[in-house]
């Protein structure tokens, strides 16, 4: 994994980037969550609690319709009752609840032989003769008590709901009833008082009997129908007042509101489909998201734009952190602006280290051994700057170099003469290397550079470089000179210096074996 995150070479400010760009759209992709969430849910609850109020505001104003419808059916009743026989009383009292008000469609006097005395409108033609044994008539005779019928036919093939009032004598002998009918399917009270259809997200109510009969339903054709599959109809009549979620008879979600009707036993149910009401929390949603995404749009630019400022100078830092044996790097340190408490520190440190790190290197110039027939660093001076370069923590390369057939040259020309190859080649590689990078003669025909770099491409261009040199060479006419060379870095090859030179010499061996004068790293 540090392996890996190495070779992204990422610095603060991509880190710094990097985490608020996943932060952010975590927080974002959450809030979204949480919005759709408390969105939706707010909605249905409002839905429920607005379909609850509504459906109970409007069961109250029917209740009382109702109520005065059969207040006034009473007191009717009452009048007929001093003189029931008075067919011109019975005339004038239909005819005046009739046309006072639009309460009733229709209005009937039936005597308790059930025939019709008197009714309205005129245009149904009723026979005053015959007798009439339709469910509401039948029945309000058989209670003798104020009545409201379940939804039947009538003989004019209407679907009616009677309301009546027992009609009874001075000396309380029961003489018939008076009713008013409403027709369901046609214009009526019911629908005047009851119509919701208000258009919001399809919302809509309807009136069911206790025997699960739709009273009224903004399409007609349902009215009359049995109410089957809905799944929480018994909860709302065992309750009768209350909100719920529910999946109606069609299979469709709703959230309704429901309130009973005392007088006449009703249930009003206020209902939108769910679906309908969710897409409007889409809509919601979606303005929230995009109102959000250029909020965070915005927080990430600031970031942006912060991370530069933040890391401009530890990014600085970190840069001449590998160019302590530069002669002016002290100066260019101290010019970096300490604003914040870790630059300072950064800054301190590596003032220091650059202090210590120039006087170790003269220490090693003046007091390390050199190879005396090249001038170059032995072994000791070559393990001094080791330990410096690991303490420091400076990444490096291991350029183990051997000259090709150097046992041929000294049995063919002499030792001379090796010598004087041996010294053309560090002349070569002091030429060939930057002044920080560190050349050792090894021992022999070995040469070891250590050079201050973790970048391949610049040791391998180097060492053939230096391998080109010294193949174009021609040295007292003896011929080409080549060299191999093997590379190895610290610490991206191992941890351990010792493991790295060991690849070095492997690598070296590689080019040996490859054919020598090459580069294998």
């Amino acid at each position: 994994m540090k392996r890996f995150l190495l070779s992204l070479k990422l610095n603060l400010r991509k880190l710094i980037l990097i985490s608020t760009i996943i932060s952010v759209s975590c927080l974002f992709i959450v809030s979204v969550f949480i919005l759709n969430y408390v969105i939706k849910e707010q909605l249905i609850q409002n839905s429920l609690s607005v379909n609850a109020k509504y459906a109970s505001k409007v069961a109250t104003s029917a209740d009382q319709h109702f109520d005065d419808m059969l207040k006034e059916l009473k007191y009717s009743a009452d009048l007929l009752g001093q003189d029931f026989s008075n067919r011109q009383l019975t005339e004038e009292e239909a005819k005046r609840l009739k046309n006072q008000s639009s309460k009733f469609n229709s209005l009937l006097i039936v005597d308790k032989q059930k025939r019709i005395v008197s009714f309205e409108p005129k245009s149904l033609n009723l026979n005053t003769q015959i007798l009439y044994k339709t469910e509401g008539i039948t029945e309000s005779l058989k209670h003798k008590t104020t009545y409201i019928s379940a939804p039947y036919w009538s003989v004019k093939h209407n679907l009616v709901v009677l309301l009546s009032q027992p009609i009874y004598d001075q000396n309380k002998n029961y003489q018939g009833m008076i009713g008013g009918s409403i027709y369901l399917q046609k214009n009526n009270l019911i629908q005047r008082m009851l119509s919701t259809e208000y258009d919001f997200k399809k919302s809509y109510m309807y009136v069911i009997d206790p025997n699960n009969r739709i009273i009224f339903h903004p399409d007609p054709s349902r009215i009359g129908e049995k109410i089957l599959n809905n799944n929480r109809l018994d909860y709302m009549v065992s309750t009768q007042t209350g909100s719920v979620r529910l999946i109606n008879s069609r299979g469709v979600e709703n959230l309704a509101g429901f309130a009973y009707i005392p007088s006449m036993n009703w249930i009003v149910v206020s209902q939108q489909p769910t679906q309908e009401l969710l897409k409007q929390a889409n809509v919601i949603l979606l303005k929230v998201s995009v109102g959000m995404f250029i909020f965070y749009f915005f927080i990430f630019f600031l970031v942006w734009r912060m991370s530069r400022f933040i890391s401009s100078p530890l990014n600085s830092l970190a840069k001449m952190a590998s160019m302590l044996n530069q002669p002016d790097i002290q100066d260019k340190i101290k010019q970096i602006d300490p604003w914040y408490f870790e630059v300072l520190k950064f800054r301190t440190s590596l003032l220091l280290s650059s202090r210590t790190f120039s006087e170790k290197i003269t220490e090693l110039h003046q007091h390390v051994n050199t190879d005396p027939l090249t001038g170059l660093y032995n072994r000791r001076g070559m393990n001094i700057f080791l330990k410096e370069l690991v303490k420091l923590n400076r990444d490096f390369a291991v350029l183990a170099i051997d000259i090709d057939f150097f046992k041929n040259v000294n049995d063919n020309y002499g030792h001379d003469q090796g010598d004087e190859i041996l010294k053309t080649l560090a002349s070569f590689m002091k030429s060939n290397f930057r002044d920080e990078d560190i050349c050792c003669r090894y021992g022999g025909e070995e040469f070891i550079v250590l050079m201050t770099t973790s970048d391949f491409k610049v040791a391998y261009n180097a060492a053939e470089r230096l391998r080109k040199t010294m193949e174009a060479s021609n040295i007292n006419s003896i011929g080409p000179i080549t060299i191999s060379v093997g590379i190895a870095f610290w610490p991206h090859n191992s941890d351990e210096v010792k493991e790295v030179f060991k690849m070095a010499d492997n690598k070296l061996y590689e080019a040996k074996n490859r054919g020598r004068n090459c580069v294998r790293h």
